[in-house]
């Protein structure tokens, strides 16, 4: 199958134009937390729904994500029931973490910068993602697919999350900043 030609200059090389729905199944946002100051976590959320809307001019283009907290995943059920109580995400009163772009920025090479409003908790703060669009293809279902990875590091502390706990030889358990990468693939809608 032949893959679909993007629009725009060999700068701002995105998908064309329209509404591009989130593959909920082939979609996920994944974290990376510091864990006794020397180790690594790593756990993913479930993204609900999504779209991205490209526009003519691409950097004109958006994107909404919902993403489902209560589906947390790091692996260690124990974990993830404490991620999902109010330590942290309270889920039975925040269920989903909201992303909405509010600006696309072109960096070159098929490489962007998107921000927008990240929405925990009803706490909202901008965060900046460095995205990748990896191309488009019509798919072996009859349609066009995009695929999408971004990335940014964010202060869990910035919407309120700061449980922690002390460590007797100094620092503590959980590290403050939070590594966010995000693999998407969405089908352009007729």
């Amino acid at each position: 199958m032949a893959a679909v030609q993007p629009v725009g200059t060999a700068k701002t090389v995105l998908p064309a134009p329209g509404a591009w729905v989130l593959d909920t199944t082939h979609t996920d946002v994944s974290f990376t937390a510091r864990h006794l100051m020397v180790t690594k976590v790593r756990g993913r959320f479930p993204v609900q729904s999504g779209t991205v809307t490209i526009a003519e001019n691409p950097l004109e283009s958006s994107v909404v994500a919902v993403i489902d907290v209560a589906g947390v995943n790091s692996g260690e059920p124990g974990r993830d029931d404490h991620l999902r109580n109010a330590d942290f995400f309270e889920v039975e009163t925040y269920p989903t973490i909201t992303f909405r772009s509010t600006k696309v920025e072109d960096a070159g090479d098929g490489e962007y910068r998107v921000t927008g409003d990240l929405t925990i908790k009803d706490v909202t703060r901008p965060v900046t993602l460095d995205l990748e669009y990896l191309g488009t293809i019509a798919s072996p279902w009859g349609d066009q697919r995009a695929g999408f990875s971004a990335s940014a590091e964010i202060s869990r502390k910035d919407w309120g999350l700061e449980y922690n706990m002390a460590l007797e030889a100094g620092g503590v358990v959980i590290g403050d900043k939070i590594r966010l990468n995000i693999e998407a693939e969405a089908i352009l809608q007729k």
